[in-house]
């Protein structure tokens, strides 16, 4: 069964970025690396705050669209929840 991931990036400054994937490990290194063209390189979006994960892509996009359109104060709480500090989860990796 696949299991696909809803994360979101920041930088130094917390700018946030909101993504989908099925290969986390993949879209973070693509993202620290600046592979990928346009917002998260532009911004130097380079840091794993938060992730969810499910077996359920519909529900994976869902969420990602839903987050998407949250104001940044409820991201924030969210990450918050999980991450008060803002570690980089993908900091080990």
């Amino acid at each position: 069964m696949k299991t696909y991931y809803v994360y979101i990036m920041s930088n130094r400054s917390r700018t946030l970025y909101t993504g989908v994937t099925s290969d986390l490990r993949r879209r973070v290194y693509e993202h620290r690396n600046k592979l990928v063209p346009g917002f998260t390189r532009r911004y130097n979006i380079d840091r794993l705050v938060w992730f969810d994960q499910t077996n359920d892509v519909h529900a994976a996009i869902a969420m990602e669209k839903r987050i998407k359109g949250w104001r940044r104060e409820k991201k924030v709480v969210l990450i918050e929840a999980k991450n008060p500090g803002w570690v980089d989860l993908s900091g080990d990796w």
